[in-house]
């Protein structure tokens, strides 16, 4: 977990913890449990589609959840019209209890892409019934002021298609993002595959990282939560600490005056 002094804040709450994961895909609901408790995230994304509390597999994993005392970011994920969103974040204010919702729209079933026009629509709609809604979105400059200024007050660009695990694809677009919207808690959201790619999504400056399958489906997701709370920090630190510039030519790390010392030893000798 960061320190208290750099918190992560969202809607004007605060959180310790830079790293989002999800509850989806796990072994086992006990090895999401350990997971989820070894990343250190203090929040969590669940699908009332996939984890309904009202049935006798989603009561199970609603225990756990409950138990973990992570604030719940409840997602609209499968929707694919401004309807079904609508629907689904309702059962799903009215069934957790909170009205946070992370917003997807998919507007393509090959790789995942979120519908801009259908995301927009969303979140107008949703901000106006008093959700607070963090979108998922591509790294789109101009959707994502539209959704900001649909009220949206977050930002969740993808780094790559959902589960993937390709990482940062298009640096330049994230990159711009973070420069043209410097006051917006931005959140990279889906394809990234490593800590290490985790761990650069933070140097560039982004706010947090959110993740499901890297840590769900590898060989041991324990330790996997634990690499990726590690990786994010590090990125955050790195940041905050301001990293060197690149250079194209050499620069040695021991400048030296004059001459080398060898050569100031002979000299001496010789005289």
């Amino acid at each position: 977990m960061l320190a208290v002094s750099d918190p992560l804040k969202l809607y004007g709450r605060a959180f310790g913890s830079r790293l989002l994961v999800g509850t989806a895909l796990y072994p086992s609901p006990a090895v999401m449990r350990e997971a989820v408790l070894e990343s250190g995230a203090e929040i969590i994304t669940l699908s009332l589609r996939r984890q309904n509390p009202q049935q006798r597999q989603g009561r199970m994993l609603w225990d756990y959840i409950r138990e973990s005392g992570c604030w719940l970011l409840p997602n609209t994920a499968g929707c694919k019209t401004p309807r079904e969103v609508i629907t689904l974040a309702e059962m799903s204010r009215e069934i957790f209890q909170t009205d946070w919702i992370k917003l997807e729209v998919i507007g393509d079933d090959y790789n995942l892409q979120p519908d801009p026009y259908g995301l927009i629509e969303a979140a107008r709609e949703l901000v106006i019934r008093g959700f607070k809604v963090l979108p998922y979105c591509t790294d789109d400059l101009v959707v994502c002021r539209k959704l900001l200024d649909a009220g949206c007050e977050v930002l969740m660009p993808w780094g790559a298609p959902i589960g993937t695990g390709q990482g940062l694809l298009n640096k330049y677009n994230l990159r711009t993002l973070r420069e043209r919207l410097p006051d917006t808690p931005l959140i990279i959201d889906a394809g990234v595959g490593a800590p290490s790619q985790a761990a650069e999504a933070m140097e560039m400056g982004y706010d947090a990282v959110l993740l499901n399958t890297a840590i769900a489906k590898a060989q041991d997701p324990v330790q996997m939560a634990r690499a990726f709370r590690l990786a994010v920090q590090a990125g955050r630190e790195a940041y905050r600490a301001g990293l060197m510039v690149k250079r194209q030519t050499a620069s040695p790390s021991t400048p030296t005056l004059d001459m080398p010392f060898w050569q100031q030893v002979d000299k001496t000798q010789q005289d």
